[in-house]
């Protein structure tokens, strides 16, 4: 096998991996690491893992481009420009932007470049809005609570009243 083949079938495999990922995954952030430390990059995956379910890959432009071609991803091609590092989140649609909006205030060279969150793409700065967002978890605790207050202070009020009627009586 010539050294032409190997690195053919060495890009294939990458770009399989990257459609194996897009496969699975319910969002993907395309971000500009150019100019971080190796010190920022390891932070910046260490926290990605904690978060779980997300994976963090430097990748090509062009086997990237090879990889959305024909997919709900192909929006994206127009950001491949520069070092691209890509987050995939598999679990929580947001949980990628997230877990890079957390760390972007320490590390000045990291920059959203865009996203596609369940078939929808977006730029750099929607990328960001949409990080702020709480996650689906924390949303649902919040509506459960919201449920549970009222409904703490009603039966309050008619633990006060039955007490009230058992003075009187």
């Amino acid at each position: 096998m010539t050294n032409l083949e190997k690195n053919r079938k060495a890009k294939h495999a990458v770009v399989d991996e990257i459609r194996e990922k897009l496969e699975r995954t319910k969002s993907v952030v395309l971000v500009d690491a150019r100019g971080l430390t190796v010190e920022q990059d390891t932070t910046l995956r260490k926290s990605m893992r904690k978060v779980g379910g997300i994976d963090y890959k430097v990748y090509k432009n062009s086997m990237i481009n090879f990889a959305i071609e024909g997919t709900a991803f192909e929006g994206l091609k127009t950001y491949l420009a520069g070092p691209t590092a890509v987050a995939f989140s598999y679990d929580d649609a947001t949980a990628a932007a997230a877990a890079i909006s957390k760390q972007l205030k320490g590390m000045p060279n990291l920059e959203f470049k865009a996203s596609a969150i369940e078939g929808e793409i977006y730029d750099a700065a929607k990328t960001k809005a949409i990080a702020d967002i709480p996650s689906k978890d924390v949303l649902i605790s919040k509506l459960l609570g919201s449920f549970k207050s009222p409904l703490s202070s009603f039966a309050r009020v008619i633990n006060a009243v039955a007490e009230e009627k058992a003075k009187s009586e």
